[in-house]
This record gives C-alpha cells, sequence and structure tokens, in this order.
C-alpha cells in the first residue's frame, strides 16, 4: 500500500525570515564558542592578568583601596569556580582574577620587602662605608658610587635623622677617586645628601619609585677627595670596569663608548652629544644589553661550536652537535649577563634565550609568543615593579609585535623561503625587515611618548642598517679583537672594529639631524596610555575577527593624544625653575643659571625639541634682579600675568604684596607674605611642599600636580604633603578651575591684564 504524503499548499513565496538578536540566554554559548576558537591563544593572557593586578596596586593610593581590590578579585574568582559549568569560561575568569589578585599582592609584598630607610631632608654628611658598586661616566667626569653605609654624622647644625638610609648614591668627580678603589673597599668622605627626587613636574621621570625598589635611601654628590681606608676585591676593580677602559683606550672618542656599552653595558664613556644622536635615530636600544647582543653571543657562540664539533666524524656520528652547541650558548649567556652586570633587562633577555634554547634541544617551536609570555610570567614574578618600568615595556612591545606579525598567516606565507632567483629573495627579505622595523616603530612610539615625550620618526630605516652592521660586523669584529688582545695581536681588529663604529655614528648624526627626526609630545595622561596598552594586546593576542576590535581603543587614544593641551607654565617642586610657551614657540625659563638636566626635563615636558630661552629676553616680559613679570597671551586674545621671584633676597613686604594684587599667578620658592594675594593662584613654599611640581593649562583652567591628595605608596617621602582640598588656604591657591570671566571685560576691581598701568616690579624705584 503507496503512502501519500500530505503537503501544505505552496504559495510560490520564500518563507519569511525575521532577524533578530540573541537572547540573553545564548550569550554564555557564544562566549564559550569564541573563547574555544581562541584556545591556543587563552595562556597568553596569563601574564597581561598578573601585570593588570600589579598595575592596579600602582593606580590605587593607599592600602584600604589595596585590601578592598584585592577582596574584589577573589570574588569572581570564587564565584566562576561556584557557578562553573564544566566549560572554558569560568576557568578563564577564575585564572584571570586570580592571577590578577596574585599580581596585586605581589607587588605590595614586593614593596615591604625592600622598605629601607629614606633621608627626610637634605644635609651635609660624614660618610664611611663599604662601595657595593662602581659605575665610572667618563663622559661627565664622574665616577656614581653605590655605598653601604656603616657610619653616618651629620655636619649640619640640624639634628641628625632617627634613621640612617641603607644605600647611598654618591657622585664623585674624576679627580676625587682614590687610587685602588674597587669593589667591597671602605671609603670615608664627606658629601651633600638629599633624599631621592620626586618628579620635578607632573609627568617627569619618578627617580624616588626607582629608588625604593633599589633600597637607596639617599643620593648625593661627594665633598673633596675619598679616603681609602680598607682595600677590597681587587686594586684594579672589577673585570667590567676593566674590560671597559681596556676597550676604551683601544678606541677613544664616541666609537670606544659604544664598542663598551656592546662589550660591557657600560654607557658611561659615550659622549652625551653622540648618546643624544643615537637616541633620536632611534637607535638608542643598541646601547643597552638585551635580545639584541644576548642574541649575537649566542648564535655566535652556537655557531662556533657546531662548526668545531663537526670537524670530528666520530663526534658528528654519535652526539647531538646541536643540543651541546645550544648547551654552550646557554653558559655563553649566562657569562655575558653576568660580565654585563647582571641588570634586569639583561637577565630577561637572558631567560628568554635560555627557553628558546630549551626549546630547540626538545625539537619544539621556539620564537612563538607563548615564549613572550612565559618570560614576562618570570619577570613579574622576581620583579613585579619592572611594569612600570620602559625597558620591561619597550622589550616586551617590541617582541610581541614582532612574533605576532610574522605568525600571522598571510605574512608567514609572503615571507616564507622558496625557490627563486637571488634577487628576489633578497628584496623579500628587505622587505621583511622594512616593515618589521616600521612595526616595532608603531607599537614603541607610545610606550616612548609617554615616558620620554620624544619618539624617533626615522628608526625604522636607520635600523635597517645599523642593526645587521651591529650584529654581523662590528660585534665579531670586537670579539675577535678581544680574543687577539690575550697575545697582543688586537691593534688591526680594533682599526678595523673602528670603521663600522664610525659608520654607525655618521648614520645616527645624520639620522638626528635631519628635519623632523624626532616628534614631541609634552604629556600623555595614564588613561590614554593605558588605552594604547589595551588595543596592542588585543591585536596581537587574539586570532579570530573580533581582533580588529583592538583598534578602537588605539584610534580613540590616538585622537586623545593629538587633542592633549599643551601645558602653558610648568613650576618644578622648588620652586626656583619656570618654563613658560613663548609666543613663537618653544619655551623660556626663569633663571639663567639652570642646569642642562633641568633645561633639557622642562623642554621635554613642555614638547619642544629646542634650546630654551631666558624670560628677560622676551618681549611680553619685565625683569629685575628679584622678579620678573610675564605677560602670557593666549590664542583667544586672553591675557594672564604671572609674577616669579628669583633671587635669595628678601622683596620689600608692601611692594611684593602691591605687585601679588596686579598679577593673576605668583610663583615663588620661597615663603610668600599673607598679604600677597594674586588673582587666581599661589605658587609659594608651602603649598609647592604640598603639591610638588605643576604643570598649567590657561586655555583649560586645568593645574597638574605631581602630589596626589591621598597618595600613599611608600616611595612618597612626605605622604602628608600631598594636596588637601579641605585645607583654606589650599583652596585659596588651587581653585577647582580658573576664574571664567573674561579678564579683558574688566569684571576685576584690581587691575587686570590689558588695564591700568603695568605692574611695578617689587625692589624697582617708583
Amino acid at each position: 500500500m503507496a503512502k501519500i504524503a500530505l503537503r501544505a499548499p505552496s504559495t510560490g513565496l520564500a518563507p519569511l525570515q525575521i532577524a533578530r538578536l540573541p537572547r540573553f540566554a545564548e550569550f554564555p554559548d557564544a562566549f564559550e564558542r569564541w573563547l574555544e576558537a581562541e584556545r591556543d591563544q587563552l595562556f597568553l593572557w596569563l601574564p597581561v592578568a598578573l601585570g593588570a593586578g600589579i598595575a592596579l596596586w600602582f593606580v590605587l593610593p593607599d592600602p584600604r583601596s589595596w585590601s578592598v581590590a584585592l577582596l574584589l578579585l577573589c570574588a569572581p574568582a570564587m564565584g566562576a569556580v561556584a557557578v562553573a559549568r564544566g566549560g572554558r569560561a569560568s576557568r578563564v575568569v577564575m585564572l584571570g582574577a586570580t592571577a590578577a589578585a596574585i599580581g596585586l599582592a605581589l607587588i605590595w609584598l614586593r614593596a615591604e620587602q625592600v622598605r629601607a630607610p629614606v633621608l627626610a631632608r637634605p644635609m651635609i654628611a660624614q660618610l664611611i662605608g663599604r662601595v657595593d658598586r662602581i659605575d665610572p661616566i667618563p663622559a661627565r667626569a664622574l665616577v656614581r658610587l653605590r655605598i653601604v653605609p656603616i657610619k653616618l654624622t651629620t655636619q649640619s647644625y640640624a639634628p641628625p635623622p632617627a634613621t640612617w638610609p641603607a644605600v647611598v648614591r654618591i657622585n664623585l668627580g674624576e679627580g676625587d677617586v682614590p687610587v685602588g678603589l674597587s669593589l667591597g673597599a671602605v671609603v670615608r668622605l664627606r658629601a651633600r645628601l638629599m633624599p631621592p627626587p620626586s618628579p620635578a613636574v607632573p609627568g617627569a621621570y619618578d627617580f624616588a619609585r626607582v629608588a625604593w625598589f633599589d633600597r637607596i635611601g639617599a643620593i648625593g654628590r661627594g665633598l673633596g677627595p675619598v679616603e681609602l681606608v680598607r682595600e677590597g676585591q681587587g686594586a684594579s676593580g672589577g673585570l667590567r670596569m676593566r674590560l671597559s677602559g681596556h676597550i676604551r683606550a683601544q678606541l677613544p672618542g664616541g666609537a670606544g663608548g659604544i664598542a663598551a656599552a656592546l662589550a660591557t653595558g657600560d654607557q658611561g664613556g659615550i659622549p652625551l652629544e653622540d648618546a643624544e644622536a643615537m637616541r633620536r635615530a632611534g637607535l638608542a636600544h643598541l646601547l643597552s644589553v638585551s635580545g639584541l647582543h644576548i642574541t649575537a653571543v649566542v648564535g655566535g657562540m652556537i655557531f662556533l661550536v657546531a662548526r668545531m664539533l663537526a670537524l670530528s666524524p666520530w663526534l658528528a656520528l654519535h652526539v647531538r652537535i646541536p643540543v651541546v652547541a645550544a648547551g654552550a650558548g646557554a653558559l655563553a649567556a649566562i657569562g655575558y649577563t653576568i660580565l654585563t652586570g647582571a641588570e634586569v633587562p639583561t637577565v630577561r633577555s637572558c631567560l628568554a634565550a635560555l627557553i628558546v634554547l630549551i626549546a630547540v634541544a626538545l625539537g619544539r617551536e621556539a620564537i612563538t609568543l607563548r615564549l613572550v609570555a612565559t618570560g614576562a610570567i618570570i619577570v613579574l614574578l622576581l620583579w613585579p615593579e619592572a611594569l612600570f618600568g620602559p625597558s620591561f615595556q619597550l622589550s616586551f612591545a617590541a617582541v610581541a609585535a614582532i612574533v605576532s606579525f610574522h605568525e600571522a598567516g598571510a605574512v608567514r606565507t609572503f615571507f616564507a623561503r622558496r625557490d627563486e632567483q637571488w634577487f628576489r629573495t633578497l628584496g623579500r627579505q628587505l622587505l621583511s625587515l622594512l616593515a618589521t622595523g616600521l612595526l616595532v616603530e608603531v607599537a614603541l612610539a607610545p610606550i616612548a611618548l609617554f615616558h620620554f615625550h620624544r619618539a624617533g620618526l626615522y628608526g625604522a630605516f636607520a635600523n635597517i642598517i645599523a642593526i645587521p652592521l651591529t650584529t654581523f660586523v662590528i660585534m665579531p669584529i670586537e670579539a675577535m679583537a678581544l680574543v687577539f688582545d690575550l697575545v697582543g695581536l688586537g691593534a688591526p681588529l680594533w682599526w678595523l672594529a673602528g670603521q663600522p663604529l664610525g659608520g654607525l655614528l655618521w648614520l645616527a648624526r645624520t639620522i638626528a639631524a635631519a628635519p623632523g627626526a624626532v616628534a614631541m609630545l609634552p604629556s600623555m595622561s595614564a588613561l590614554i596610555f593605558s588605552l594604547f596598552v589595551l588595543g596592542g594586546i588585543w591585536l596581537a593576542l587574539l586570532r579570530t575577527k573580533w581582533r580588529l576590535l583592538g583598534t578602537l581603543p588605539i584610534v580613540v587614544a590616538t585622537l586623545g593624544g593629538v587633542m592633549t593641551s599643551t601645558p602653558d607654565i610648568l613650576v618644578t617642586g622648588d620652586g626656583r625653575h619656570l618654563a613658560v610657551r613663548a609666543p613663537a614657540g618653544g619655551i623660556a625659563i626663569l633663571r639663567d643659571r639652570t642646569g642642562d638636566y633641568v633645561r633639557d626635563m622642562l623642554a621635554e615636558n613642555s614638547g619642544v625639541d629646542e634650546a630654551p630661552a631666558l624670560l628677560s629676553d622676551l618681549p611680553q616680559s619685565r625683569c629685575n634682579r628679584d622678579a620678573c613679570i610675564i605677560t602670557v597671551r593666549r590664542t583667544d586674545g586672553r591675557e594672564w600675568r604671572l609674577l616669579a621671584t628669583r633671587s635669595p633676597y628678601l622683596m620689600p613686604a608692601n611692594a611684593l604684596s602691591n605687585a601679588c594684587k596686579n598679577v593673576d599667578i605668583v610663583v615663588s620658592d620661597r615663603r610668600l607674605p599673607r598679604s600677597c594675594r594674586p588673582r587666581w593662584l599661589r605658587l609659594d613654599r608651602p603649598v609647592l611642599a604640598r603639591t610638588g611640581g605643576v604643570a598649567i593649562t590657561l586655555s583649560a583652567g586645568e593645574v597638574r600636580t605631581v602630589y596626589e591628595p591621598g597618595d600613599q605608596h611608600p616611595w612618597r617621602n612626605k605622604p602628608k604633603t600631598a594636596v588637601n582640598r579641605s585645607d583654606a588656604a589650599t583652596r585659596r591657591a588651587f581653585p577647582a578651575r580658573a576664574p571664567a570671566a573674561d579678564h579683558n571685560a574688566g569684571e576685576h576691581k584690581r587691575g587686570l591684564p590689558g588695564q591700568a598701568a603695568p605692574s611695578r616690579l617689587p625692589g624697582e624705584n617708583t
């Protein structure tokens, strides 16, 4: 019996499909499918979560907030375990939150472990101590000593501090260093000591934070010759010092300084102008012993050992020569790391090299993002404070960008080796090097702008020549010269090494002098920098189409960085130094006797790539020996009048008070009388003690300070000096915003900029 299928009558029309968004209940399944597609990349997010916890500790202000953050991170970890359904999502949330909590607890513990007394105030002291480290800086005619004090006595009228620092760093003139000074020696000297300084202005280098984790409690300058109480390990110092001195003796000038930096990591012999040229050309990474140098040493050792062992047929047949050569390369990496001082970047590169060699010995693919992630985890577990250092950020960002770029399928296919004519192979390799260089420059530009306020624009092109020249020419010739020096035959090789070193310096100077070689940015907020980091990590670590979402925070951060207002006025924390943006570009500083370091720091934080002028030379300023009055004109026509003192002599109180009434801002390195009341802002010694350095943006009425309210991180020498806006005097000095009234509209009654007669300088004759 046949079966008859009943079918609905056809209308000839296709069924109508109504699009709908997935229900909320479907999102967990969609998230699981996405995690399944990214399963090979999930391990790479473990160091990211660890670093996020470390960063959270640096961002949050006090122990109470750190404790709350720890509890909040533990909550989702335990919640993920409680509601686990057996998928990846619960494990990802649990491991990510746990790693972040571990990172926060780890950096908190580390900060307490390295806790050491910090000098409370500047003083003159007599010091007897053991020399723990010696860093010659021939380019500045200095020797820097790290000393562990044995006995300290104050030579000032003030009472001695209750506790003395555990480690002191002192600069000595070359002529004051005793003959035979070496590690472990006990010396007696007189020095002017001061606490490790906080950033001079917002966005400047925070040496106080670095010194805290290095247990340095005071820095200073030696006053007079140093007496050698007891000799140390050797009359001529350590191997690193002797080797650096030997190299500089063979190659004088900048070439010798760079050769010493390549061999031992000692950059003290590089002339300042050559070091600046290398930075501007984007070649400064060649001077810091890191991955490039470790790779060259390991690669050279593996090549030599493998070729020498292959000369024996029996060894070639019975011994795994690549494994033996990898072991020799590992020993060379460890020895080179110890020779160059075992700095954190070198140790980090050595660990990465060892992981690569282990992978080679096991027959695994060596250069992968998993290697980068493993190295980052090891470094963060050992030195969690390294996360906020530019060295860690630059090196890992560069390596991650390179590996992620070359792991992409299309890139791997295009640059893969193939049977083709030699000039095509050469062109493909050059294109790979150029593309990699451009990618690294783009990846490192936000980091360089955030930390150094500058980024080289031609570094990719310079590195195409400089990296092969350094790796395959300079370092092998220098190594052979050192070997031949053992028998006194290295002179011809040193001459030969000097030629490419001279070419490297010529390249750096030429690139540095090119128009537009350096892009300057005065300041980048932590939020904008975080968006750059988030977008870069998202692009580098994901493999599905969702990775393109990483471009969104990068675009937002780029627009935010371009639209960031440039500060019009910078005031250092001691009130002695002041920088004002000049109408024709550049900046002008208050004092003619300003050191090179302060000049460069003010210029960089103002986003200026030229030498500062003097305020007294500007047409809109009036100066005498004691003070300056400067008129700052904004682009919208509004004028601001600034009074700054610049001499150690007291001025008549009446004259000073009258001058204060007719200006908007007053800056002084002394305590001003109560009668000095400017129209908007007063920055004298008591106020600056609470705020630290100040950056003022007049267009936005914004005042940024170094010390944040309630900041209780341990390297803040004076946590009580943070701005307390509840204090009446501070409220008068720091209103919420600039006065909204137009100064040219005549709304103030005490004489406004653009009105009445110019203010008379204190001390001027009537």
